[in-house]
C-alpha cells in the first residue's frame, strides 16, 4: 500500500475522508471491520466501513486502499455500493472493541482498551499488532490510570461477551459527528452496545440523537435510561419531538414520565399531545423565535444567530405582545430574516412586521399546512388560536417528516441495495 505508515491507530480513522483516485470525496470512515483469529494469532482487518453521501454504509476491502493519512483514505476507485452488514465472524473496532476490558496475560490484572493498531504484513495484509490500553482504576467514564502500548498478545479477553462495556472511546471518536450521522451510527449497533452508548452520552446529546432514530430505536432507549434519566433527556428535546415520542407509550408511562419533568418543560409538551398528530398543533414546535413590538432589527439578528435553532426556525422571528412564551400575547405578525437584513440596525421590528398573510389555525390538517407552506414559498407558518395568541409554529421538516411513511427514518438506514456481490469482498471476508 503506497503512501501507508507502517502503523494505524484506528479510532483515530474515525470520520477520515476517503477519496477516490481523481481526488473526489466518496465518504467517510465510520468503522474498521476485523476478523478474531485463535490466540496467540493477532486478528486480521478486512477493510473500513465508510459512509457514503446517501448515509448508506458500505464495505471497502482493506485491499483496494492505497493511501492512508491522518486526514485522508484514498483508494482504487473500485467501491461496491451495496450496504454493509456485519457478519458473525467479524467484529467492529471502533463500536465494538474500544472501552472493552481486557486482562494481562502474564498478570491478570485488568485494563481498559483506548486504541489498537494495525500494521502491514509481508503478504500485504494487515494485521491488529497493538493495543493502547489503560489501568482500569475507577468507574464510570473518566477512568484514570496509566496509559501504555502493548502488544496484542499480552492480553486476552476479546473474544468474551462483556457486560457492561462503557462508551468513552467510541462517543469521543465521533464528537465532532452532526445527530443525524451520530444516530445512524447508533442504529446500526446491536442492542446492548445501543445502551452502553445512550447511558454514557450526555443528556443534550443523546436527546438531539433520539430525535433523527426511527421510532422503535426511540422507545428502546428510552426504556432502558430509568425514569428519571429519560425525564431529563425529554426535558432536553424539543417540545414536539417529545411529545411525538410521549405519544408512542403507554398512557401510564407517559404520564409518570411527565410527572418527573420539570413543570415548565412538561407543560408545552402536555400541549401538543391534546392535538391529533396530522394538525397544525400536533405538527408545531413551541419554541418560536418571538420578540415584543419594541425590539430592534438587531435584537431580532441576535436570537436567531443562535447555533443551536433550526434553520426553518432561524428564517423568522414572530412579533407578540407580551407574554413572549407561548401561548403569548396578542400575535402581531412575521419579520422573514431577509427583511432584518435589509434594515438597519436600530429599526423597530414593529415597523416591519408582516401582518397580511393570515396565520395557521391548530385544527387545520397536515395537507392544509403543506398547501400553506407551498403556496407562499413558506419554510415555517405561525400557530394562532382564535383569540390572537401565538401558539407555536409548524416548520417545514416537520411536515416533511409527516407526509413520508412513518417508518421512513427506519427505510432509509435499512434499505439495502441490490446489487451483485463482490467476488473479492466475499473472498476476503471469506477467509479468516
Amino acid at each position: 500500500m503506497s503512501g501507508a505508515p507502517s502503523r494505524v491507530f484506528l479510532a483515530r480513522l474515525a470520520g477520515v475522508a476517503v477519496f477516490d483516485p481523481v481526488g473526489d470525496q466518496v465518504g467517510r470512515v465510520r468503522d474498521v471491520v476485523v476478523a478474531l483469529r485463535l490466540a496467540p494469532r493477532a486478528p486480521r482487518v478486512l477493510g473500513l466501513v465508510v459512509e457514503v453521501a446517501t448515509r448508506r454504509t458500505v464495505f471497502l476491502p482493506i485491499t483496494r486502499v492505497t493511501v492512508i493519512e491522518a486526514d485522508a483514505v484514498v483508494f482504487d476507485g473500485r467501491l461496491n455500493v451495496r450496504r454493509f452488514q456485519k457478519r458473525e465472524s467479524e467484529t467492529l473496532v471502533i463500536a465494538e472493541m474500544l472501552d472493552r476490558t481486557v486482562r494481562f496475560r502474564d498478570a491478570g490484572e485488568s485494563v481498559s482498551v483506548v486504541d489498537v493498531a494495525m500494521e502491514p504484513t509481508r503478504t500485504r495484509d494487515w494485521l491488529i499488532t497493538k493495543i493502547a490500553v489503560r489501568r482500569t482504576t475507577g468507574r464510570g467514564l473518566r477512568k484514570r490510570g496509566e496509559s501504555r502500548i502493548v502488544d496484542w498478545d499480552a492480553v486476552e479477553g476479546f473474544s468474551a461477551v462483556e457486560l457492561g462495556q462503557g462508551a468513552a472511546g467510541l462517543i469521543a471518536a465521533f464528537e465532532r459527528m452532526k445527530p443525524a450521522d451520530l444516530a445512524n451510527i447508533v442504529h446500526e449497533l446491536p442492542e446492548k452496545r445501543r445502551t452502553e452508548v445512550a447511558v454514557a452520552l450526555d443528556d443534550e446529546r443523546l436527546a438531539d440523537i433520539l430525535e433523527e432514530l426511527p421510532e422503535d430505536d426511540q422507545i428502546e432507549i428510552l426504556g432502558k435510561l430509568g425514569v428519571e434519566r429519560a425525564a431529563d433527556v425529554l426535558e432536553a428535546m424539543g417540545p414536539d419531538d417529545a411529545a411525538d415520542l410521549l405519544g408512542e407509550l403507554p398512557t401510564e408511562q407517559r404520564e409518570q414520565l411527565l410527572t418527573l419533568m420539570e413543570p415548565r418543560d412538561a407543560a408545552p409538551v402536555r400541549r401538543l399531545l391534546t392535538y391529533p398528530d396530522h394538525s397544525a398543533g400536533g405538527l408545531m414546535t413551541t419554541d418560536p423565535v418571538i420578540v415584543p413590538p419594541d425590539a430592534t432589527v438587531a435584537e431580532a439578528l441576535a436570537l436567531i444567530r443562535r447555533p443551536d435553532l433550526n434553520p426553518a426556525l432561524a428564517a423568522q422571528v414572530y412579533v407578540c405582545r407580551p407574554p413572549a412564551m407561548t401561548p403569548t400575547g396578542r400575535y402581531l405578525g412575521t419579520v422573514h430574516f431577509q427583511k432584518l437584513l435589509r434594515e438597519p440596525p436600530p429599526t423597530l421590528v414593529s415597523g416591519i412586521v408582516d401582518s397580511a398573510l393570515d396565520p395557521l389555525r391548530p385544527t387545520m390538517t397536515l395537507e392544509a399546512v403543506a398547501m400553506f407552506l407551498a403556496t407562499y414559498n413558506l419554510v415555517a407558518g405561525a400557530v394562532v388560536d382564535e383569540n390572537g395568541h401565538l401558539l407555536g409554529s409548524v416548520t417545514i421538516d416537520d411536515v416533511l417528516d409527516h407526509l413520508l411513511p412513518e417508518d421512513w427514518r427506519e427505510a432509509a438506514m435499512d434499505a439495502a441495495a441490490e446489487e451483485s456481490a463482490d467476488p473479492e469482498e466475499e473472498a476476503l471476508r471469506g477467509t479468516t
